[in-house]
């Protein structure tokens, strides 16, 4: 099967160092949230086969996260009747590919999945935490989604060196933060020598080594977002592939000190 892939980094994602590093975030544009590339066929084709194949793996959703995910699909719905690659009808939409995903309100994660290249992870605040409460992930780079449900940031991020306690206090002072209308956005990259997109992995397995001229470049624009009902906070994730040699010098340059300081 053919890899799926972006024929390029946007040139905003890896301009910037500090949006790259943890905590780092910058103040997104709201009708900017949700993005169509040069992938987005190849990309929801596969979400497509993900969702209804293996969605035992891709979607989880606390019972007590329904309204939040309601109110997601419907934050999503809102943003695609602004873009017009997408008609939106009281029971359906059509994407840009040309195909049509009815709006099934009952299933509102796996709706949502199959409308945008994002996938979406609900945070909700539980005490003194935030905790993932419920997503549609069909792009894990590295991570097992039903390893991480009902856990806390600083729980979900357990195997990163770089998540610390101190990183794991000012993340949570920053979901704290966010207001609705306000979103924030970071970018994070890495290089690998396959091109999946679905690489889950649970903490226990062995991580494989990366040759020094591994091929391919994933880099992820993540986005946190407050719904304005329900207090949730939205972690969205747009995943991008591309060849090594389709990094601009400025992107390869600032992969090569960010990673290399990891």
């Amino acid at each position: 099967m053919e890899p799926v892939l972006q024929s390029k980094l946007p040139g905003h994602l890896w301009r910037d160092e500090t949006i790259a590093k943890l905590p780092g975030m910058a103040p997104l544009k709201p009708e900017n949230w949700l993005l169509v590339d040069d992938a987005y066929g190849p990309q929801m084709a596969l979400r497509d086969r993900l969702i209804r194949a293996r969605a035992g793996d891709v979607l989880a959703m606390e019972p007590s996260a329904l309204a939040a995910a309601s109110e997601l699909l419907d934050q999503v719905i809102d943003a695609l009747k602004l873009d017009p690659g997408y008609q939106v009808s009281d029971g359906a939409v059509i994407r840009p590919d040309g195909v049509k995903i009815a709006l099934n309100r009952a299933e509102p994660l796996a709706t949502a999945g199959r409308l945008v290249q994002e996938d979406l992870c609900l945070m909700q605040r539980r005490g003194d935490a935030h905790v993932l409460t419920g997503a549609v992930l069909c792009f894990p780079a590295g991570w097992t989604l039903a390893e991480k449900m009902r856990r806390p940031l600083i729980g979900i991020h357990r195997p990163v060196a770089q998540y610390n306690a101190d990183t794991a206090k000012r993340v949570q002072r920053l979901f704290d933060a966010i207001k609705p209308g306000r979103p924030l956005w970071r970018a994070n990259g890495f290089y690998y020598d396959t091109p999946e997109l679905f690489a889950p992995f649970t903490e226990a397995e062995p991580r494989p080594k990366i040759s020094a001229m591994a091929g391919y470049f994933r880099a992820e624009r993540q986005c946190l977002l407050r719904l304005p009902v329900s207090g949730a906070v939205v972690f969205s994730i747009h995943t991008y592939m591309i060849r090594r040699q389709d990094l601009s010098p400025v992107q390869a340059d600032l992969a090569q000190r960010v990673l290399t300081k990891d």
